[in-house]
């Protein structure tokens, strides 16, 4: 995953949500964990919510910061495994208009390196929605940082090369520009 260091980084404004029943903002270890990583990496946070696993405060949270031109990309924690209040993905179907299928896929391949069969658990899913970059990671801490240390720090990075997000963002709504 090389970078580039003949070009300039690119800071992308980034809030966190994390989903739970259980946590608030002072036991949000996960959340912390994110918060941590995107500014050591150079991004900016820009808000931080924490809610209960209901579909319909996710999806209302979701599209108040897909709508925030402040706000390049969101990224959840928790509320992505198999039980009944896990919603986070339900809600995520509900705004976005594209997938980034691969995220998931990706993910899921780099947790089966560590938890081996029991990511099958895992509905982590990704996608774009209002120009805007959507994540959604499980609740666990160690996920946490295998999304952001082996996926989301390269991908949001314009000096990653192959190709990254970054570069694309200027593009998210081109489809609009030619309605």
């Amino acid at each position: 995953m090389p970078i580039d260091p003949s070009l300039a980084f690119v800071p992308v404004n980034i809030a966190v949500l994390t989903v739970s029943d259980t946590r608030d903002l002072a036991s949000d270890r996960s959340g912390d964990t994110l918060v941590a990583r995107i500014e050591a990496a150079g991004h900016r946070l820009v808000a931080r919510a924490l809610l209960r696993d209901e579909a319909s405060l996710i999806e209302a949270q979701l599209r108040d910061w897909i709508a925030a031109p402040e706000v390049d990309c969101v990224i959840t924690t928790g509320g992505t495994g198999i039980t009944g209040r896990d919603v986070t993905p339900e809600a995520f179907a509900r705004v976005l208009e594209k997938e980034i299928t691969g995220f998931g896929e990706l993910f899921r391949m780099l947790s089966y390196q560590k938890i081996g069969t029991s990511t099958i658990q895992s509905r982590a899913i990704g996608g774009v929605a209002g120009g805007t970059y959507l994540f959604a990671l499980p609740g666990s801490t160690g996920a946490c940082k295998d999304a952001w240390d082996d996926i989301l720090l390269w991908q949001l990075d314009a000096r990653h090369r192959p190709c990254n997000l970054v570069e694309l963002m200027p593009r998210l709504q081109e489809h609009l520009r030619a309605a």
